[in-house]
């Protein structure tokens, strides 16, 4: 782990696997950190892999929110520039992949093809985030943390083998941060922008997704010439904790099939 020091603000990151091997970059979604992809990163030792905690979650600074989705991106773009990283693969968990489709939109030249791990181009809608800004804002991460872990897991989330882990993580993360992202998800709609790329994309859904669910994640690859869509039997919003030799296998064929190895 390290800090990357910027004149606005500090972002933690970890780097790790080879130094000339391909590299991948893992972005995790709204109320998780880093942390979230581990037990995936073990699992591709053979790329150069570039994590990091978003502004206002995990070991990252929380600046005062709102935050534009146009800083999460250009965030992610400086810490790329200080990795001297460049044609990577992007994987963009949820808010991961809405940033993910963003940096492919503004810097072709960093993105060689995406992963978009339970994501869409357009995220819930404005007056639902609004609603759950303002029960953060009065009641912190708790109020909301029953209702998000069963859109992430399903009808049946007590009894997620991976429950604890998702808990930890949302609880974890400062309700500021979490203001201050989720504003830029209701903020956001990338169909146009998105419909116009042309590189190698994956669309990975969870069947018991009900925060991203399938269909949704379908209808955003359909919008990419080329892209290909999968299915996560089993899985939630969360197939890096729920199934992660599952995910890890899905990326890795992935990366293979494109030469990326």
């Amino acid at each position: 782990m390290a800090l990357a020091f910027f004149p606005d603000l500090r972002l933690n990151m970890d780097l790790s696997g080879p130094d000339n091997a391909p590299p991948v970059v893992l972005l995790h979604g709204l109320g998780t950190s880093l942390r979230l992809w581990d037990a995936v990163a073990a699992r591709l030792p053979r790329h150069r892999l570039l994590r990091l905690d978003l502004r206002g979650h995990g070991l990252s600074d929380v600046p005062q929110g709102p935050y534009a989705m146009g800083a999460l991106i250009h965030d992610v773009e400086r810490v790329m520039a200080q990795a001297g990283l460049r044609d990577a693969v992007v994987v963009g968990h949820s808010l991961g992949g809405m940033i993910a489709q963003g940096l492919a939109v503004k810097r072709l030249d960093l993105v060689r093809a995406m992963v978009l791990s339970n994501s869409a181009a357009r995220i819930g809608l404005a007056a639902q985030w609004q609603a759950q800004s303002d029960a953060v804002r009065t009641g912190g991460i708790a109020a909301i943390a029953d209702t998000t872990l069963e859109r992430w897991f399903g009808r049946q989330w007590r009894d997620a083998p991976a429950l604890a882990q998702a808990r930890a993580l949302l609880l974890a993360t400062d309700p500021e941060g979490w203001r201050g992202a989720a504003a830029a998800l209701a903020g956001t709609d990338f169909y146009t922008p998105t419909a116009g790329l042309t590189l190698p994309t994956l669309a990975l859904a969870g069947i018991r997704d009900g925060a991203t669910p399938p269909d949704l994640v379908r209808e955003t690859a359909d919008l990419i010439l080329g892209s290909r869509f999968q299915l996560i039997r089993g899985a939630g919003h969360l197939p890096m904790l729920d199934q992660p030799e599952t995910d890890a296998t899905v990326l890795h064929d992935f990366l293979e099939s494109i030469g990326h190895v």
